[in-house]
């Protein structure tokens, strides 16, 4: 089988690779002339590359000693920071909610208590005040208020703020006015240049005498008894009004004659 093989068409390869390396060859020299080839040029370029190799290691390692020389000087300027020596240590409480210093548990007890102590004083009080009725303490409604001689003639409001009422003293006796205006029950102020009583809230106007003339009270303020007692001193009783529409301005406890 071998022997019928056709080797001839093989015979000529010689002469075509002289033929392209001839050609290969005439347009070198046509393009630049004869010069070193391509491959002689690698080592070249090789070696350089090489020794910037080797200068950018020797650069690199002489910047990084004088990073750590830099690092080194900075360390010995800074100060060294302060030892802390470690204390005795604390005894502790141990919790059910984790491990406290004593201390802190010594002050949550002393609140607990201190908080129960509080709850229980509030809860007597409050027991106690239960156990009192509500009381309004209120001035006395008879009492005395000194001899007639104690006193000029005019409106006397000594008593005005503790008993809520006027001394009012004439040339025939005295008498006492309850300051209660007669409208809605507003306490009017005793106008001495004008001589006039004046009630701030609706302007009702009363004379000294107690008679109304003016605003919208309805009739004149209201009289107290007032007698002289044994040892002298005069005695207002409040617990006995006389009302002048009533014709009660007449009794003669309405007016103390002196």
């Amino acid at each position: 089988m071998a022997e019928n093989l056709d080797l001839s068409e093989f015979d000529d390869i010689p002469d075509r690779v002289a033929r392209a390396k001839a050609k290969a060859e005439a347009m070198r020299k046509a393009k630049g002339g004869a010069g070193p080839a391509p491959a002689k040029k690698a080592p070249a370029r090789k070696a350089a590359t090489t020794a910037d190799r080797a200068a950018a290691a020797r650069a690199l390692t002489a910047k990084k000693e004088e990073g750590a020389v830099e690092r080194e000087v900075i360390l010995q300027r800074t100060p060294a920071p302060p030892t802390i020596r470690p204390g005795p240590p604390r005894a502790v409480a141990v919790s059910e909610g984790g491990i406290t210093t004593r201390r802190g548990f010594l002050s949550w007890l002393t609140l607990a208590w201190v908080a129960f102590a509080s709850a229980a004083a509030a809860g007597l009080a409050a027991t106690g005040r239960f156990m009192f009725p509500n009381v309004l303490f209120e001035p006395p409604q008879s009492f005395k208020i000194g001899t007639p001689d104690e006193y000029d003639l005019g409106v006397d409001e000594r008593w005005k703020d503790r008993f809520s009422i006027w001394i009012v003293k004439n040339t025939e006796g005295m008498f006492a006015l309850i300051s209660v205006c007669t409208h809605l029950g507003c306490t009017p102020n005793w106008l001495a240049n004008e001589g006039k009583f004046k009630c701030p809230c609706h302007g009702s106007g009363f004379y000294s005498t107690g008679i109304n003339f003016e605003g919208p009270a309805p009739r004149p303020l209201e009289r107290a008894r007032i007698v002289l007692a044994d040892d002298g001193q005069v005695v207002v009783d409040k617990t006995r009004k006389y009302q002048y529409e009533k014709g009660q301005w007449e009794n003669p406890e309405s007016f103390l004659k002196i």
